[in-house]
């Protein structure tokens, strides 16, 4: 630990060293920075502010970004909206918290063990393996959707929740990101830790993967905000079993009289990614700047 905190510290002794510049380098920096900000934060502005605007400022040409006469009217026809399906809302909800939660989940297990395995474990093969799944990521979901549900039709999970959660699992960006990672690593560290006794999975689940939490918390945020938006539509028919965007994007559909109730749903399904993405930013580059590892 005190080798760690040393290292650490001449790691920003050196930043600080390489980076300095003048009190208006600063100022200028921080200006550039701030009006890059400005203009990457303004769709999520729209948007949020879109929610609250009354139809005739919908429908404003040219649009203005910023609400003017601020309403709530939009929600309330969404509530009204969600009240009349036959279908619960909060059934909607527990679909895609489930299959967000259950496919997070399967999906770090599942890539952590195959890029261990791929990166410090030597058979034959394990190359040629590597660049077959590098090259599934050149493959859009729209390619793979026939062979998927042949796949799930012939386990029995067409209509089910499993046809969305079991091909989250095997994702091929969660493999390839954890894999690079875990390159990191360095074999001496794994080896004294065999020398002591530990086991294979103690050495994943103990060692390994509390060194790859940046690796894990990026993966997260795009595992949740894929399996979050996922609707279903091809392998789910029953409407109990529709997920909460399936929901929304029927509301949307109703055309120009269910704008306002468009706009609120924008921001309903906007509020779980966000959340994630700021809480996992904060937490990656905390780890990245103080649990980096070295040979």
């Amino acid at each position: 630990m005190v080798i760690k905190n040393k290292t650490i510290n001449k790691w920003r002794k050196s930043m600080g060293a390489r980076v300095g510049r003048s009190a208006t380098g600063n100022m200028l920096n921080l200006i550039l920075l701030a009006t890059v900000g400005c203009f990457m934060v303004l769709p999520l502005v729209y948007t949020i502010c879109n929610a609250f605007k009354p139809m005739d400022e919908l429908f404003r040409f040219p649009p203005k970004i910023f609400v003017m006469n601020p309403t709530l009217t939009n929600f309330s026809d969404l509530g009204l909206l969600l009240g009349e399906s036959w279908v619960p809302f909060p059934r909607y909800l527990f679909n895609t918290v489930f299959i967000t939660v259950v496919g997070l989940g399967g999906h770090i297990i599942c890539a952590s063990m195959a890029a261990y395995a791929l990166e410090k474990r030597k058979f034959p093969g394990r190359d040629l393996f590597f660049k077959i799944i590098v090259s599934t990521l050149m493959f859009t979901p729209a390619v793979t959707q026939i062979p998927n549900f042949i796949i799930m039709k012939h386990l029995g999970w067409v209509d089910s929740l499993m046809s969305v959660i079991v091909p989250a699992f095997g994702a091929p960006i969660g493999l390839y990101l954890m894999k690079q990672f875990m390159s990191g690593i360095p074999d001496s560290l794994l080896e004294a830790a065999k020398i002591d006794g530990a086991s294979e999975w103690y050495i994943l689940w103990k060692i390994v993967m509390p060194n790859l939490k940046p690796a894990w918390l990026t993966l997260s945020m795009f595992t949740i905000q894929s399996l979050w938006n996922a609707t279903g539509g091809v392998y789910i028919f029953s409407e109990q079993k529709k997920t909460l965007s399936y929901a929304m994007s029927q509301i949307t559909a109703g055309g120009v009289a269910r704008a306002g109730a468009g706009a609120a749903v924008g921001v309903i399904m906007l509020i779980v990614p966000i959340t994630v993405f700021i809480l996992s930013q904060s937490n990656i580059l905390e780890t990245m700047a103080s649990s980096g590892m070295k040979e």
